[in-house]
C-alpha cells in the first residue's frame, strides 16, 4: 500500500482498487452478489457455506464497528448456490466516521467484481400498522443527513466510479422487490413483510417524539441510523440494491408515553426473527440470475 490507508478519511480509486487486490490475493472466491448484514442480522453467515473469513482489522483502510451486533467479518462463501460475500457488522455516523470511510467497503465490494448490493437494517417502526418482529422490504428512502450535506458523494467525483449527478429515483431495484414478495408469499410470511420507505437519522440517539411524527408525516414507514450512505455509493457505482428492515421497536409518537427504545430490544428482536429473514434472503438469492 503506498499511503496509511487506515488514517485516511477518503479514497481515491487506486486505493480502492489497492485494497480490493488485497483482499482478493486471500481468497479464490469472485462473487458478484455483496450482503450487508445489520444490527443482530448477522447471524446470516451461518447459512453460508466453505466460508473464508477475513476480520476488518485485516484489511487496510476497512473502519471496524465498534457497536454490540457487528462483528466485522467479511466472509465470503456459497450461499444457496451462489457465491457470495457478506459484511457481518457495519460502521456508522454516530460512532466518528465519515459517510466516505463508512461507504468504503461498498466501494471496494464494487471493485471485486459485485454487481448486486442486499442491505439489511435493524429499524424503527413509524407506520403505526407495524408490529415488532415485522420486516420491510424498502422500496424508497429519506436521506435526512444528506440535508444538512451528510453524504459520502460529495466532493470531488471520479468518473470511473460513477456520474457526477446519479439518480436516485430508482434505488431498489423494482424486480428484485416483486421477487422478495414472491418469495416472502410461497414460505408464508406474508402476514409480517411490509413494503415501506425508510430514513436515516445520524444518531446515536433515537428520535424524540416530534422526529417521529415528523417522518410519519413525511410518508416514512421505518427509521434507522444506517444504510443510505451505502446505497447513495452503491447505485453510484452502478449495482442493483435490494433492502430490507427487520422492525425491532415501535418508535414512540406520545408525549406521555412511559415507553422508551433501546439497544438491547433491537437484538432481541433480531434474535427472534433472523431465522425467518435468513429464509427470505436465501430463497431470493437461489432465484436471482447473477
Amino acid at each position: 500500500m503506498s499511503r496509511d490507508l487506515d488514517s485516511c478519511t477518503s479514497y481515491t480509486y487506486e486505493d480502492t482498487k489497492q485494497i480490493a487486490e488485497h483482499i482478493q490475493e486471500k481468497t479464490v472466491y469472485r462473487p458478484t452478489l455483496g450482503i450487508i448484514c445489520g444490527s443482530g442480522l448477522g447471524g446470516l453467515v451461518d447459512q453460508v457455506e466453505e466460508p473464508f473469513i477475513l476480520s476488518y482489522t485485516e484489511i487496510p483502510g476497512f473502519p471496524v464497528s465498534t457497536v454490540p451486533g457487528h462483528e466485522g467479518k467479511l466472509v465470503f462463501g456459497m450461499l444457496s448456490g451462489k457465491q457470495v460475500v457478506l459484511m457481518k457488522g457495519r460502521s456508522h455516523s454516530y460512532e466518528g466516521y465519515v459517510p466516505q470511510k463508512i461507504t468504503l467497503p461498498v466501494r471496494v465490494m464494487h471493485m471485486m467484481g459485485i454487481t448486486t448490493l442486499f442491505v439489511t437494517n435493524a429499524s424503527g417502526g413509524i407506520n403505526p400498522t407495524y408490529k415488532v418482529g415485522d420486516v420491510m422490504i424498502i422500496k424508497d428512502h429519506v436521506n435526512l443527513a444528506g440535508f444538512a450535506g451528510h453524504n459520502p458523494l460529495v466532493g470531488v467525483n471520479d468518473d470511473r466510479f460513477g456520474p457526477r449527478f446519479p439518480p436516485m429515483s430508482n434505488a431498489y431495484d423494482l424486480e428484485l422487490r416483486k421477487l422478495a414478495k414472491s418469495k416472502a408469499k410461497e414460505l408464508g410470511f406474508s402476514d409480517f413483510v411490509q413494503e415501506g420507505v425508510y430514513s436515516m437519522m445520524v444518531g446515536p440517539n433515537f428520535e424524540t417524539v416530534t422526529e417521529a411524527r415528523m417522518l410519519g408525516i413525511m410518508g416514512v414507514d421505518a427509521t434507522g441510523m444506517s444504510t443510505v450512505p451505502e446505497v447513495l455509493v452503491a447505485r453510484h457505482c452502478g449495482m442493483r440494491v435490494f433492502g430490507m428492515s427487520l422492525i425491532t421497536n415501535v418508535v414512540v409518537k406520545e408525549y406521555d408515553s412511559e415507553a422508551k427504545a433501546n439497544h438491547e430490544e433491537v437484538l432481541e428482536t433480531g434474535a427472534m426473527r433472523s431465522k425467518d429473514l435468513q429464509k427470505i434472503i436465501g430463497a431470493i438469492v437461489g432465484e436471482i440470475t447473477l
